[in-house]
């Protein structure tokens, strides 16, 4: 009897770890189409200074101001949100329905507020403001998941709570209760280590998962969105990125 019990309780531990390793799901499952290690130097301060394909969105706003250096293989991005009135945006093709994306960053710790938000973007698909899909977001002590198609960046979402704001009124109660079914925040204590975080999408899931380890994961309709065609970073200061891979599943 114990030793069904042994066997179940491994069994359990077994699959739960597989559900969790992400990485391994990309690598089994998907197709890389993409890999940078950042192993150059960039040329100048425009939208495609970074090279092999990046393009950033905020970059022209600002051109005396450096934003991503490549130092030693390692892109730095230090944003000027202030003068260019925009988090720097910097993103690159991708181009799927199921699959994600693995980067190792760092907080440098040069700011006290760094955050670092990352997801997929489809500028061709109407309604939604900017083409924003979906994104997880790490602050210094959370994560954030959120399913933004279907949510805040949906037009007719996006108006209404626009025009309750303008007229100095709350948020209809049923946009409201819409809007907490988009997202999902957890606990995190950020660092100033290397990391490697996964996140992908598969179906109406979104996960995010930190050295091997899951921390979130969540369900909402945009997320089965059936074209990521950009992989972005969004950056209110200061992170490092060390390398990055974007797979396709299907």
């Amino acid at each position: 009897m114990k030793t069904t019990i042994l066997c179940l309780h491994l069994l359990v531990i077994s699959l739960v770890a597989s559900a969790q390793d992400d990485g391994t799901w990309l690598r089994e499952k998907g197709t890389l189409i993409f890999h940078d290690a950042f192993e150059r130097e960039e040329d100048g301060n425009l939208a495609k200074a970074i090279g092999n394909g990046w393009n950033s969105a905020t970059a022209d706003r600002v051109p005396h101001i450096k934003m991503a250096d490549l130092d030693e293989g390692i892109l730095k991005i230090a944003s000027a949100s202030k003068e260019a009135k925009h988090a720097a945006h910097i993103h690159h093709e991708a181009g799927f329905a199921d699959g994600g994306a693995v980067i190792r960053f760092r907080f440098p710790g040069l700011n006290k507020a760094e955050t670092l938000q990352l997801g997929f973007v489809d500028r061709e698909t109407k309604g939604i403001w900017a083409g924003h899909l979906c994104y997880g977001i790490l602050s210094q002590s959370s994560i954030t998941l959120t399913d933004q198609m279907t949510g805040i960046m949906n037009l007719e979402n996006r108006k209404r709570r626009d025009d309750a704001v303008a007229k100095k009124e709350k948020v209809p109660a049923d946009l409201e209760a819409l809007l907490k079914t988009k997202s999902i925040n957890v606990p995190y204590k950020a660092d100033t280590e290397w990391h490697e975080l996964v996140l992908v999408t598969e179906g109406d899931e979104m996960r995010l998962s930190i050295d091997g380890k899951l921390l979130a994961k969540h369900h909402s309709e945009g997320f089965a969105h059936p074209m990521k065609r950009w992989f972005s970073f969004l950056v209110n200061n200061t992170v490092w990125i060390d390398d990055v891979k974007i797979w396709k599943v299907r």
